[in-house]
């Protein structure tokens, strides 16, 4: 990265610093503006107006930046005096790194990435951690050569100017992302100052008193702290996060992003600015910041990148304070269609048997996160229709449908799962969706609905299909309305989905090859699979989304009989299999052979059948 920079001749000669490409010679110019045929910009507020225009083209032309959220920057930006660049970022309209990217083509400077900041502070004695965070600067090599920085905002004339006069010699600059930026320079040059000399040079991120929730409400409105939560928020998105853990730890605030399925690390805010982060989401969330002794919920509705996103706001306290996670629903690009779920094959037509019933109950069981609520609200998708009046009661409501009636339960004021289904009945709803059968009470309301004439939709905690009738009959709820009333029943996992443009195929080995024996065209002599590589489409991780794979057991009259006769789960299951249901490892093991997921995926998921 820093080598490929070259540095102008020191300002003693006379001379602006680059960013290595010959730019700015004149002292009139901003440091990165291309020169006018005449030798000069023609004033800097020309030259700043023909990078933006050309740092807007460049995000028009990739499709990240629409016209009427420009329209909406401009005005701001005309209210305000901020730059356009700066007030896309500010609002949420294109990500940091969208940002830096476009800085990046049409200034031709290099972009730095976290990974190549220095691991020591780099000239400490020339500049003050408060200068490099307002700057938005981070010296990355002071040489022989001249001085390397990234800048967060590369069209800033003053900048290489402070930077050129404190050193004494040529400066180069790279772009980097903001958020980086400012966290390196806290953990280099604040940290290693001492908690006095960061208290000195960010007042935001001071010791905190946990005692004083009003000098607690000042530090989490601080500036470095409102940036820092942003950026985690805007982070999260950028990677594709379904949830964000902030978890406290006695020397450390660790931040971690759910991914896929799977929990990955990212660089941890300072460790003194745990109180004032935790206080700023709890203030975003309307939560009471002066009770840290019980578990709280609330919810942030942002708009990040364009993109209505919905953040539900989860705190519960432990040893050195409170942890915290943040579920992202994105509004605008959840898709209710079985096809993007992954639903295909024999599940898919047992499904659509299922919806396809006048009256019954259909659940849905598996742990939490596996996509239960996201397959309920795509069958009520398919289901709903001007005939037919639908209304569900949910915690919370994840998601808004159009036509449809949903109702939040909120059981501090009576309004229970089973307090709820009492009244919708007296609507005369022709479909019921209960958000989850957690209780006797609610089972039973449920079953009387069926037995009405009613479709009911819920989801039960399961492991697998043929459970489900076993839980009910654990539950309460006699055999012989269950199986009067139970269309069918579906169990689901979330495998993650294989990145299209880097997956590899390979042959497996005989023994690994009997396993899909009962799955291939038994023509088929010779088959491949897929491994995961990595590549820059899915930030190396070889995979790209999560797909579900599943099990559909229907309610037949054989299923009936081991119900009434009080079989176990196994008989069940067993009597299903005979039926033609499919295993979720079995249906795994299809999408495997079709290249959409690994079998190690498969596998760590569903586990391996005997």
């Amino acid at each position: 990265m820093a080598d490929s920079l070259e540095f102008d001749r020191p300002v003693s000669e006379g001379h602006h610093a680059t960013g290595g490409d010959g730019l700015a010679e004149d002292t009139t110019r901003t440091a990165l503006d291309p020169p006018s045929e005449s030798g000069d910009a023609g004033g800097n507020g020309a030259a700043d107006e023909s990078v933006t225009s050309r740092v807007v083209a460049f995000l028009q032309e990739g499709g990240k930046l629409g016209n009427s959220d420009l329209t909406r920057a401009r005005r701001l930006g005309e209210e305000s005096g901020d730059p356009i660049p700066r007030m896309l970022v500010r609002l949420g309209l294109v990500s940091e790194r969208d940002m830096a990217l476009a800085f990046s083509h049409v200034l031709d400077l290099p972009l730095v990435e976290a990974a190549d900041f220095p691991q020591s502070p780099v000239a400490p004695e020339l500049f003050s951690p408060r200068f490099l965070k307002d700057a938005g600067v981070l010296p990355l090599r002071d040489d022989e050569a001249g001085l390397t920085v990234a800048v967060a905002d590369p069209t800033d004339a003053f900048v290489p100017d402070a930077l050129t006069m404190a050193a004494a010699k040529g400066v180069a600059c790279a772009v980097g992302l903001p958020s980086e930026i400012e966290l390196a320079v806290t953990r280099l040059y604040e940290q290693a100052e001492g908690e006095t000399g960061a208290d000195e040079s960010t007042p935001g991120f001071g010791e905190v008193s946990e005692d004083d929730i009003e000098h607690l409400k000042d530090l989490a409105s601080e500036a470095p702290v409102v940036r820092l939560v942003n950026q985690i928020i805007q982070r999260a998105v950028e990677s594709r996060a379904s949830d964000i853990h902030i978890e406290p730890f006695a020397d450390q605030l660790k931040v971690r992003y759910r991914i896929d399925g799977i929990l990955k690390e990212t660089d941890s805010p300072p460790t003194h600015s745990t109180a004032a982060v935790i206080s700023r989401i709890k203030i975003m969330s309307k939560l009471n910041i002066a009770e840290r002794r019980l578990p709280q919920d609330g919810r942030i509705p942002l708009r990040v990148q364009g993109k209505e996103l919905d953040l539900r706001v989860s705190t519960v306290p432990t040893l050195f304070g409170e942890s915290l996670v943040m579920r992202l629903l994105d509004k605008e690009s959840v898709r209710f269609d079985f096809d993007a779920l992954g639903f295909d094959g024999p599940p898919r037509e047992r499904l659509g048997t299922i919806l396809d019933m006048p009256y019954g109950i259909f659940l849905v069981t598996g742990p939490t996160g596996s996509g239960k609520s996201t397959t309920l609200y795509t069958a009520l998708s398919r289901l709903n229709t001007q005939e037919r009046k639908i209304i569900t009661v949910e915690d919370p409501v994840e998601y808004q449908l159009a036509g449809i009636n949903q109702i939040q339960v909120k059981p501090q004021i009576g309004m229970t799962f089973a307090g709820a289904l009492r009244s919708i009945v007296r609507q005369d709803p022709d479909i019921i969706m209960v958000g989850e059968m957690r209780d006797t009470e609610t089972a039973r309301i449920a079953v009387q609905s069926a037995l009405t004439g009613h479709i009911v939709l819920s989801t039960l905690h399961t492991n697998d299909a043929p459970s489900g009738v076993t839980r009910l009959l654990d539950m309460g709820v006699e055999d012989y309305l269950l199986t009067s009333t139970i269309n069918g029943i579906l169990a689901q996992r979330l495998v993650r989905r294989l990145c299209p443009a880097c997956r590899e195929p390979y042959r497996p080995l005989p023994a690994l090859a009997a396993k899909f024996a009962r799955l291939r065209d038994p023509d088929q002599e010779d088959f491949l699979l897929y491994r995961a590589v990595g590549c820059g489409q899915c930030n190396d991780t070889g995979y790209l989304g999560r797909l579900v794979i599943t099990e559909v057991l229907i309610m037949t009259d054989r299923i009936r009989q081991s119900v009434l006769s009080h079989a176990t789960a196994t008989d069940i299951r067993r009597q299903a299999l005979a039926e033609g249901m499919s295993t979720m490892y079995e249906d795994g093991l299809r999408k495997a052979l079709a290249g959409r997921t690994t079998l190690e995926e498969v596998m760590r998921v569903a586990g391996e059948e005997t």
